[in-house]
């Protein structure tokens, strides 16, 4: 037991590797300016060390929040650690949110304090803060920008590490004092649900909840102290706060941080991760680049390319269902491997990947078919921010529909309606600020996940969409949009989608955004004029392209659900306008609402509709502007 209470907190992880890794192997490693930087165990350590002393010097007192705003980068880790280890909870705020939406955030969970990347940040946050009573201090850690602002709440990082020093010289100890009594009980992160039906809700998770779902994933894939992995995407999501935040400080490997967004695929092909947590719609997005390039590269290689895929497609089969594979496919597979694959991985920067994992939301198979067939061991995993990582696919036995088996500790149960629930030791404590809502997802000790799915013979969860989501079409079949969903944007032609059905026909229709660099690629090479993102998506010719799409997604669907109508969208889906979330899941009921005359004019055998769209500009002006968007039939 006491053994136990060492490792029961995310700041008692940290001083374990400390005293265990010292200068001697590298914790945190940051892409600045061309160059990679280093940050030993020892480093972590001290910075962490400083930044808590200076926040505790600050009043930062147990219980409170500290808000963190920004890209991932180290300064994100130690800030949460920072916080921790003062008895303190973070609530993480994704980096493209609104003023507004930062003032919702920090406003709802009554943070103290506010840790913003840069200037852009800071802006948002000193726009609203007088509006803030209960924020105390704004604190930054890039000063470009920022030299002329002269706001008596703002503090730069460089101030409290130094501040942080100097109380660690004249209190030696203390910090180590400070870390010692951290609880597994203490609050550790607030989690705020992505808000796809209402305003977002903040999931309390302690310490031991958290550490003991890194744990239970470590048992079914576990991960070394000397692998390295790539942490780019916001720690409000428990996803990425699970594999990189907790887990490296439970197993010691290394966290990589990418120079900015923009070079996050260059860097990781730099770093070579062995594991490498993405969401769908990132995986999807490298599918569609390889695609694409292979579409343009000469016949012969096209050719090569062909034959090697339809031999790792189904070694990849074989693999996944955990059957024997014949001498003579596995030296075909070791051919194509060596003369195709593997330049490929190397080239996307997985050709040291040992485990993949996707999560967030649903993927289609055929992204997880694709990946296991060039020898990427991509897993698929679901949970929440209410209970973690409840599922991961087994090893060598892949199902690509579903994802995967329950891990140690998790129970599942299907309800009369097809709602999953699930029950857990690690389950959360509870929505902050609403009790209410708190009782009326836990039902006999069971989280109400609010998700629809099944259970299969062999123990592997199949969720199929969220129980608001599903309606039913020609008359009481029940219809899941977001099962034709995921295998529309399979195709490296469209980015997103919103599949609708109604009561009254025995077919699906589909708003469409059509990817604009894939698509524009193709318009050029067929030496197709186009202006503007809306007429391009209106050429006949791109029309047709889509249905051709559409129609091969179609005979995955049940007659009665296969889409007859579409209509091309003049725009992206921007979470700017709440369209998406922060985390680009579709709002699906707002988007109906908002879509609502395209989507009546696919069901009212229109022609075409016109779409009036608003748009501000940054000096407060406002136009008008006005598409008009034409309904099309499959084939």
């Amino acid at each position: 037991m006491e053994k136990q209470n060492h490792k029961d907190t995310l700041p008692k992880l940290l001083l374990l590797n400390y005293e265990k890794y010292g200068n001697s192997k590298t914790a945190l490693r940051e892409k600045d300016r061309g160059i990679w930087q280093k940050y030993t165990w020892t480093k972590y350590f001290e910075i962490v060390r400083n930044l808590a002393l200076a926040l505790e010097g600050e009043g930062l007192k147990k219980g409170e929040k500290v808000a963190i705003i920004g890209e991932n980068k180290p300064h994100v880790y130690w800030f949460e650690l920072a916080t921790q280890a003062n008895r303190a909870a973070v609530v993480g705020i994704f980096s493209d949110c609104s003023a507004s939406e930062t003032k919702f955030f920090l406003e709802h969970s009554d943070c103290r304090f506010v840790v913003c990347q840069d200037q852009e940040q800071v802006d948002k946050v000193l726009e609203v803060k007088d509006q803030l009573p209960l924020l105390n201090k704004v604190i930054f850690w890039e000063e470009k920008g920022m030299w002329s602002y002269d706001h008596p709440d703002l503090l730069h990082m460089d101030t409290l590490l130094s501040r942080g020093s100097e109380l660690n010289h004249s209190k030696p100890g203390h910090f180590e004092e400070l870390i010692k009594k951290t609880r597994g009980e203490d609050q550790a992160v607030y989690f705020y649900s992505s808000g796809t039906t209402g305003q977002p809700k903040a999931a309390m998770q302690t310490h031991w909840n958290i550490i003991n779902m890194a744990q239970q994933m470590d048992s079914r894939y576990p991960v070394l102290d000397s692998d390295e992995s790539v942490s780019f995407l916001p720690i409000a999501w428990i996803a990425e706060q699970l594999f990189n935040v907790v887990h490296s400080l439970c197993k010691g490997f290394a966290v990589n941080f990418p120079e900015k967004q923009e070079t996050v695929q260059e860097n990781i092909r730099e770093i070579g991760p062995q594991v490498l947590l993405l969401s769908p719609r990132l995986w999807e997005d490298t599918i569609s680049d390889l695609r694409v390039k292979i579409a343009d590269a000469m016949w012969l290689n096209r050719l090569f390319f062909d034959v090697a895929f339809k031999i790792g497609q189904k070694v990849a089969d074989y693999k996944m269902e955990g059957r024997s594979i014949s001498p003579v496919l596995r030296f075909g597979n070791v051919l194509a491997d060596l003369m195709i694959f593997r330049p490929l991985r190397d080239r996307i920067g997985l050709g040291r990947i040992r485990l993949a994992r996707t999560a967030g939301t649903a993927v289609s198979p055929d992204v997880i078919r694709y990946f296991h067939a060039i020898g990427v061991p991509l897993v698929q995993l679901y949970g929440s921010s209410e209970c973690g990582v409840v599922t991961m696919h087994p090893q060598n036995q892949i199902k690509p529909e579903s994802c995967g088996t329950a891990l140690e500790g998790y129970e599942i149960k299907i309800a009369e309606s097809g709602e999953i629930f699930v029950r857990s030791p690690f389950l959360f404590k509870g929505y902050y600020k609403e009790p209410e809502k708190s009782k009326n997802v836990i039902k006999d000790g069971y989280y109400l996940t609010g998700d629809f799915g099944r259970v299969d013979d062999d123990g592997h969860l199949i969720v199929m969409d969220r129980m608001d989501d599903l309606n039913h079409i020609g008359g009481d079949k029940v219809f899941s949009p977001q099962f034709a969903e995921i295998r529309l944007r399979f195709s490296p032609y469209i980015k997103d989608a919103i599949v609708v059905g109604e009561v009254s026909t025995e077919y699906a229709a589909v708003i469409i955004n059509i990817d604009e660099r894939n698509v524009g690629n193709w318009a050029e090479k067929k030496k197709l004029d186009y202006t503007t993102f809306a007429d391009l998506s209106q050429r006949s010719e791109i029309i047709m392209l889509i249905s051709q799409e559409i129609e091969e997604v179609n005979e995955y669907l049940p007659e009665y659900a296969q889409v007859k109508k579409f209509i091309n969208l003049h725009k992206e889906f921007d979470p700017d306008e709440e369209e998406m979330t922060r985390t680009r899941k579709v709002r699906r009921a707002f988007m109906e609402k908002k879509y609502g005359q395209l989507i009546d004019a696919m069901f009212r055998n229109q022609k075409s509709t016109e779409m009036i769209a608003s748009v501000a500009y940054r000096d407060g002006s406002i136009t008008q502007l006005k598409s008009t968007l034409l309904v099309n039939d499959i084939g």
